[in-house]
Order: structure tokens, then sequence, then C-alpha cells
């Protein structure tokens, strides 16, 4: 990876901000991508001090124009796009029945359209380059979790967007990851949206018991080098996706069980 273009979005903090450092500490030059400049900025400041090259620029991923101008600051400023890690997400917390839709919406034009608009972008130069395209899942993708509609909806049609990306660059070099994440330690639960739109502010799970975003990006690092085509982490999360295929009802009923514990869940 030493001397590769890397983007990622939603780079500021948890996995996007340690992929930004497994990727720099190997020689890649790094430009990450958020709505918030103030972290941008300490996250870059911190990049640097580990004596990473890394820009950022500030962007909102659910917006076409902000990601051809990302797009087009990775050409000004490096010349070039290797990869494009689609790392930038939102969460949402509510039944179904007590969400309001403009909640959900705001979930997939963050975590499905983001990702069109920002691969659609790095697109042509990533096909010149024979890059790396990479999808931040989830589990969620695989198995839908009660009180998550918008974000198992958007993870499930990430993961079909993906695969067909990755079946049309068959033949063009093109490498395409699917990366899906169990539990991983990280800001994404705490900026969780309510039923409301309003957030959540704590985590309902105890954050320490899940796989650090720094052993989640090494995964994903690896991944790339070696050029996979799909990667599920966290033995908890294997075991759900191979269970979900063989006893589904059976599944229902674990899974419920599992997230109706946690600290004020949605779930009765």
């Amino acid at each position: 990876m030493k001397d590769k273009v890397v983007i990622i979005t939603g780079g500021s903090s948890g996995i996007g901000k340690a992929l930004a450092e497994a990727f720099g500490s190997r020689g890649s030059k790094v430009l990450i991508t958020g709505r918030n400049q103030p972290d941008l900025t300490q996250a870059v400041v911190e990049l640097r001090q580990k004596g990473i090259d890394a820009l950022s620029f500030q962007a909102d991923v659910s917006l076409e124009e902000d990601n051809r101008k990302m797009a087009a600051e990775a050409m000004r400023v490096f010349g070039r796009i290797d990869i494009l890690i689609n790392n930038a997400g939102i969460t949402m917390r509510a039944l179904f029945e007590d969400v309001d839709m403009e909640v959900v919406k705001r979930v997939m034009d963050i975590n499905f359209f983001g990702v069109l608009y920002a691969t659609k972008s790095c697109l042509p130069e990533i096909l010149k380059n024979k890059g790396s395209i990479i999808g931040i899942s989830s589990v969620a993708g695989y198995r839908g979790l009660p009180g998550r509609t918008g974000y198992s909806a958007s993870k499930f049609a990430l993961n079909g967007f993906l695969e067909v990306l990755r079946t049309e660059m068959l033949k063009k070099g093109v490498h395409v990851l699917t990366a899906c994440p169990g539990f991983t330690t990280s800001n994404i639960r705490k900026r969780s949206l309510t039923k409301d739109g309003s957030l959540q502010g704590d985590s309902p799970r105890n954050e320490n018991e899940m796989m650090s975003a720094e052993e989640c990006a090494d995964h994903i690092y690896r991944a790339t080098v070696k050029r996979k085509k799909i990667i599920v982490l966290t033995a908890q999360g294997k075991l759900a996706v191979f269970l979900n295929k063989w006893i589904p009802g059976m599944m229902d009923r674990i899974v419920y069980n599992t997230l109706a514990k946690e600290t004020d869940s949605p779930l009765k």
C-alpha cells in the first residue's frame, strides 16, 4: 500500500480514523472526509504526529456534489485515487411502528446513497489504476436487527450494490470488498438517531466488550492487500450470519432476546 492514495469517508473517528492509521502507517497517502471540520482537523494533527501523510476535506457524503468535490480534491493534491473506503455511516434505534420516516430516509441517504455518490465520483480513477473499492457494511446487512430498521435496510442495500459492482468489475481489474464488522467500538451508537431524529447520546451496549476499531481496521487492511471479496468480523458476527442462513426462525427469537437486554431497549 506504499504511496497508494486512499480516500476514507467518515474518517475523523472510530473505524474510519483507525483505517487511516492502518493504511497511512504502511505508507499510503490518506484523505479523510467528514462533516465536522474541527474533528477532521484534530484527526489530521494526530495522524501527522504518527508520520502519516494525511489531509482532510469537509464533505457530507449524502450530497452528490460534495462527493464530486472530494474526488476532485484528491486529484488536485495527490494526482490519483487508488482506494476508496466507504466508511461514513449513521445508525438509528426505534421500532418501525414508532419511527419518523425522515429518520429512515436520513440513514439511507448516508449509508447507501452516500456510497453510490462517492463510488461514482472515484470510479474512473480507480478503474484506471485497477484499485480497490471498499464498503464498510455490517452483520446487520445479513441479519435484520429489530429496532434498527433504517440501519439494517441500508446495509442490506449496500451488500447488494457491492455484489453487483464486484461482478461488473470482474474483468476490469478493480477489487471490491464488502467488510462486515460485528459490534465494534466506535461513536456510531452514541450518535444514533432516535424515533424523532434526536441523538441517542449514550451507547446502549458495553463498548469495552467489543472488537476495537483498530483491530477491525487491521482486518480490513489485510483483506484489501489480499484483495478479498467479503469478510465478516467477530465470532459472534460469523455465527449470526451462519445460523441465520440455516435456522432463521430460531434466530428471530435469539436476536430479539439479545437486543431486548440493551439499556432502554425499544423491545418489550
